[in-house]
């Protein structure tokens, strides 16, 4: 299989990008994405031309450092997939593909196709934990979780952190991201005693990042790796409202 391949050039955060043109010829169906993109800088370093940046760690669908936007969509158009498993085969031999960073407006572009995505790692300092002493726990059987609860927490805790949703929303919101993280502790008795100031420290932080709300455009369902469902956002919005309620009796 051959294609001509449109990839985001940028050689700095403060450099000007652009679109540059590619050939590449002999990839096989099986490869993915990434990996072609391998072959295409492997054949750049021989030419003396400097390879594409792009990030990728597992190449197994698990860490979400491979985003990329394939033709116009983030992680591509098949669904349940990231970048590293999105095979050439997905794609008609000779077609032209565009590939290019995330966009958002606080995923700042490292250089060609890596965006700087601290801004979800800090959305997580600011309450996506449990604050509890090693050791001081009571042993796990002890405290029952009702089955509808474990699985409704552990759907909301498949999120690999990727940033799709931000990149896909018209608003740059990651509030799949941040709901995803809010309601899989807040389904368990042990995120409880955090809740309120949990979902209130992380909705204050993913404004202060500069995302946007969430308008129910529902892009970020569409492009989630791991099908997250909206309704994550609901519960999350619920959660909020509660925790301004607590306040208020407080």
């Amino acid at each position: 299989m051959e294609f001509k391949l449109r990839v985001w050039r940028q050689k700095g955060p403060e450099d000007k990008g652009g679109l540059k043109d590619y050939q590449v010829k002999d990839i096989q169906p099986d490869m993915s994405v990434l990996e072609m993109l391998d072959t295409l800088n492997q054949e750049l370093v021989e030419s003396g031309e400097e390879p594409i940046a792009f990030e990728s760690d597992c190449r197994e669908g698990i860490c979400g450092m491979c985003g990329l936007v394939i033709n116009g969509v983030p992680h591509g158009d098949q669904p349940g997939s990231t970048t590293c498993e999105l095979r050439m085969r997905h794609f008609k031999d000779g077609q032209t593909i565009t590939i290019e960073p995330f966009r958002a407006k606080p995923f700042r572009i490292i250089k060609d196709l890596i965006v700087d995505r601290t801004s979800l790692d800090r959305i997580i300092q600011a309450g996506g934990y449990i604050s509890v002493r090693v050791g001081t726990q009571p042993e796990a059987n002890t405290c029952q979780v009702k089955k509808p609860d474990q699985e409704e927490a552990m759907d909301a805790a498949t999120c690999i952190g990727c940033g799709a949703c931000a990149a896909a929303c018209p608003n740059g919101s990651p509030m799949l991201f941040v709901s995803g993280k809010v309601a899989h502790l807040a389904k368990l008795p042990q995120g409880r005693t955090e809740a309120a100031r949990r979902v209130q420290n992380m909705l204050e932080t993913m404004f202060e990042e500069g995302f946007g709300n969430c308008s129910n455009h529902y892009e970020c369902q569409a492009v989630c790796p791991k099908d997250i469902d909206i309704k994550f956002i609901a519960k999350l919005n619920r959660e909020y409202i509660k925790s301004l309620a607590k306040n208020e009796q407080e």
